[in-house]
């Protein structure tokens, strides 16, 4: 039986705003709605990585936590295809050209991520591991 612990449907829907820059016309892609549940225009899931818990805390303490969507550019507009908490992995989507949406964390998501931190722990920055087992512990018994 899969658990569902790191896993949440979100649906949500997108709408456009035209814009004109410079005498071109453009449309503007923005996310107008989003649910914690599986019934809309667009459901992906949100699934939550033991690795990306650094990014989650950060959101988490920002003053407006953001989910993000990774969308394919079509004809038709955006095709939302990932979505993530973490704004590590929005900014590597964003550094390979690719379209982002955000929208406000729903706050039944904000509380679901808090709990999984508790869960899990919040992760130690890799600056701050220990290099090998016992590293820093002889100076403890010097004088």
């Amino acid at each position: 039986m899969a658990s569902d612990d790191n896993l949440r449907h979100i649906s949500f829907a997108l709408a456009s705003q035209r814009q004109e820059v410079k005498g071109f016309t453009s449309l503007a892609w923005h996310i107008a709605s989003m649910g914690c549940h599986d019934n809309g225009p667009y459901v992906l899931p949100l699934t939550l990585m033991l690795t990306e818990r650094t990014a989650y805390r950060f959101n988490l303490d920002s003053q407006q936590p953001r989910l993000f969507v990774r969308c394919e550019a079509t004809d038709e507009g955006p095709d939302p295809r990932e979505m993530t908490a973490s704004q590590d992995v929005a900014a590597n989507w964003l550094d390979g050209d690719t379209q982002v949406l955000d929208a406000p964390m729903p706050l039944a998501i904000q509380a679901w991520l808090e709990a999984y931190l508790a869960r899990h722990g919040e992760r130690i920055e890799a600056g701050r591991k220990k290099k090998r087992a016992g590293a820093g512990r002889a100076r403890q018994h010097q004088e």
